[in-house]
């Protein structure tokens, strides 16, 4: 494609089917679509930037629905690849004994369990500002983990930005592998996103926000964010200072990708221009709208109700 795009990224899609019963009750569950770096690739292109996806999906019963959603999005899917397989699905209800959410996913054996160097194209990666991967992606299998590598590897030689998030949870992998899958791409890295509660185990034991920070500036990481629940907010750290910017929000209806709307809001606003500790108020404008609907992409909200809070704030 010859259009510059200012985010690229990588990983899997699945199904969402979501309802605000618990799952016992429902009779009938929302169709949408998900995946943690397809959400932070729509929040950057609801917010205005020009995103690209790099995937494969299965040609099942959901193909059509999910290519066609992606365009009406404008999201570019030159690099995804239909082939032979089957799409993951998860599923969102509310919790049967308490008011929390359930969280159920079948991911085993997808098409995007196939990502592999071959899917990587230096041309593509080149034509784009920032590269962003996770960890989740890594975990998809060790084919997926190599395209990765390659991907980061290609981007750091081309001058893009380049983020990551482990985005860790131990239903996925255990903390070894992924601490093993982090220090593989460290080099590479210019952004890091991290969960405090969960993310610290994978880079280091610790919980001080400042000794996560200056190990992570050590290795050679410039923009260190960290989210902070028990502080209800995001320590971003930057050539030396370290800020704290609050939540937007405390309604909360469904967190589930929140963080990964967070990403994409930074990310667009880095490319945009921003400096890191103003693309973070900006980005938790983004997360704390979404968490006041229910699933994960389709409450993401879009530009102008973002930027006209984002402004009321902070200009």
């Amino acid at each position: 494609m010859s259009e510059k795009l200012d985010i690229i990224t990588i990983g899997e899609s699945l199904i969402e089917l979501s309802t605000d019963k618990n799952i016992v009750q429902a009779e009938s569950l929302d169709k949408y679509y998900g995946g943690d770096t397809l959400a932070s690739a729509i929040a950057a292109l609801r917010l205005g930037s020009k995103a690209g996806f790099i995937s494969r999906i299965g040609m099942d019963c959901f193909k059509d629905y999910l290519l066609e959603s992606w365009q009406d999005e404008g999201l570019d899917i030159s690099q995804v690849k239909p082939v032979q397989g089957i799409n993951g699905i998860y599923i969102i209800s509310q919790a049967i004994n308490s008011d929390g959410k359930e969280f159920s996913f079948y991911r085993k054996k997808t098409a995007a369990t196939n990502l592999s160097i071959d899917d990587i194209s230096a041309e593509y990666i080149k034509n784009a500002a920032v590269f962003y991967a996770t960890g989740i992606t890594q975990s998809l299998s060790l084919s997926a983990r190599e395209a990765v590598k390659e991907a980061f590897k290609i981007a750091k030689e081309n001058n893009l930005t380049t983020a990551y998030d482990p985005n860790y949870t131990s239903k996925i992998w255990s903390s070894d592998e992924a601490k093993e899958a982090f220090e593989e791409i460290a080099e590479y890295v210019d952004i890091i996103f991290l969960n405090a509660k969960y993310d610290s185990k994978i880079v280091i034991d610790s919980d001080s926000v400042s000794n996560i920070i200056k190990y992570l500036w050590d290795k050679g990481i410039s923009t260190i964010i960290i989210r902070s629940a028990i502080d209800k907010g995001y320590y971003v750290g930057y050539q030396g200072q370290i800020e704290f910017i609050k939540y937007y929000s405390d309604e909360v209806i469904d967190e589930t990708g929140a963080g990964d709307a967070f990403n994409g809001g930074y990310l667009h606003a880095v490319s945009s221009g921003m400096s890191p500790f103003k693309a973070a108020g900006l980005a938790s404008v983004v997360a704390g709208l979404q968490v006041k609907k229910f699933g994960a992409i389709k409450s993401i909200p879009y530009k102008d109700e973002v930027y006209q809070i984002f402004k009321g704030i902070y200009e």
